[in-house]
């Protein structure tokens, strides 16, 4: 059985965890299908969006623990345990986590490695690393810490509870909630908005924010500003700036 279903409509990628008996835990072979297939799916033109998606009632309970459960210290940093996760930050093509039931450690970590988090009403957060006597290894601390602040980070990382989906909302942590009914057809008629706009004015859109949370305003400001003026020598700028003038629905047709 594949351990992520993934699934094209229109320029729109689902990516599906499939492993329910494991409440979609991220095995290394998980992991290894989902990083690939994201990655030749980012170079794809006919792409637009990624949905990164679990089931009804798990988005994914985290790291698969049985993997790790006997390793120590020096098995972890030989192999650099997580480290090649982070590839899924370096794609380019903007990631949507539909996030439907639990998102615990890992799998909160891999929502929040996505751009946007959209949420079903039953949608529940976490990072219970600490009740198993570690921390959370995915960027958790990082992450979660930009997006929520110092203090909400600490309650949520050293209490190890759990997190609605109305707070989650309301801290900054996801985008949006929708209808746990039709949830998936609600997100991927946001996908399919993102999906239909010049790809690379959305990729620079992407690199830029991303930048933000690394520099300093007045460099970030500069940064902006280059990337914007780059966009002025691309067909799709050309297409939607004429069809604004012409009070038309631009066609845009760059998508490398």
């Amino acid at each position: 059985m594949m351990n992520v279903l993934f699934k094209q409509i229109d320029r729109v990628l689902i990516a599906q965890l499939n492993r329910p008996k494991a409440l979609n835990a991220l095995s290394s072979e998980l992991m290894y299908e989902l990083l690939t297939g994201l990655e030749n799916y980012d170079a794809d033109s006919s792409v637009g969006c990624i949905i990164i998606t679990g089931n009804d009632t798990f988005f994914c309970a985290g790291a698969d623990i049985k993997e790790m459960a006997s390793k120590n210290a020096t098995q972890m940093i030989e192999e650099d345990y997580f480290n090649h996760w982070e590839r899924i930050a370096k794609l380019k093509t903007p990631i949507i986590a539909a996030v439907s039931g639990y998102a615990f450690g890992g799998g909160c970590e891999l929502a929040m490695m996505s751009d946007i988090i959209y949420a079903s009403e039953n949608a529940v957060f976490g990072q219970p690393e600490i009740k198993l006597g570690v921390i959370p290894g995915i960027g958790g601390t990082q992450r979660l810490t930009k997006l929520v602040g110092k203090s909400k980070a600490m309650d949520i990382i050293l209490t190890g509870r759990d997190v609605s989906a109305i707070e989650a909302n309301r801290i900054g942590l996801v985008s949006k909630i929708f209808p746990q009914k039709d949830f998936m057809q609600h997100v991927l008629d946001q996908a399919q908005k993102v999906a239909n706009y010049s790809k690379v004015a959305l990729k620079t859109a992407k690199e830029t924010i991303n930048q933000s949370l690394e520099t300093g305003l007045k460099s970030g400001v500069v940064f902006e500003r280059k990337l914007f003026h780059s966009l002025f020598n691309t067909p799709d700028q050309q297409e939607g700036m004429q069809a604004f003038i012409e009070k038309r629905i631009p066609q845009f047709n760059n998508f490398n």
